[in-house]
């Protein structure tokens, strides 16, 4: 694990982390989920597979998972879709980071924030024909 104050490299994403998440859809209800993502090293990268309970407005809550595969690539981080597509890239060395994916005909954009590590969050902005959400994940141990 890095340095309190320091900021992670790809191993130091191992283990279970809890997850809070909030979504604040402008074309649907807000919703809200809780979980667990756990990063399990497999065959030279780590297998990001996120499960828990979804709420969306007054409706139940339903189970929800998703899963990323997230590797070394140089000094970044390149997250990858579960079936190996290329989702997008980030630098793990700076406090707060930015990546997009483009896939039309929507948008998607994160923002890492790193300066509070261990603890973190995951910022996305996602706007289309049929979307427009900000959705902020945070991550403690």
């Amino acid at each position: 694990m890095t340095d309190p104050g320091s900021f992670p490299a790809l191993a130091d994403f191992a283990g279970t982390w809890h997850i809070d998440r909030r979504i604040d859809d402008q074309l649907g209800p807000p919703g809200w989920f809780t979980g667990t993502a756990r990063f399990e090293p497999v065959a030279g990268h780590f297998a990001y597979h996120e499960q828990g309970l979804l709420h969306l407005g007054d409706g139940p809550a339903f189970a929800a998972e998703r899963r990323y595969f997230w590797r070394a690539d140089g000094e970044e981080i390149a997250v990858d879709f579960a079936d190996g597509r290329p989702f997008h890239r980030f630098d793990p060395s700076h406090p707060v980071v930015t990546a997009e994916h483009d896939c039309a005909p929507d948008f998607y954009r994160v923002s890492y924030d790193f300066a509070d590590w261990p603890a973190w969050q995951a910022e996305w902005q996602v706007r289309g024909p049929r979307k427009n959400y900000g959705m902020v994940s945070a991550y403690r141990r």
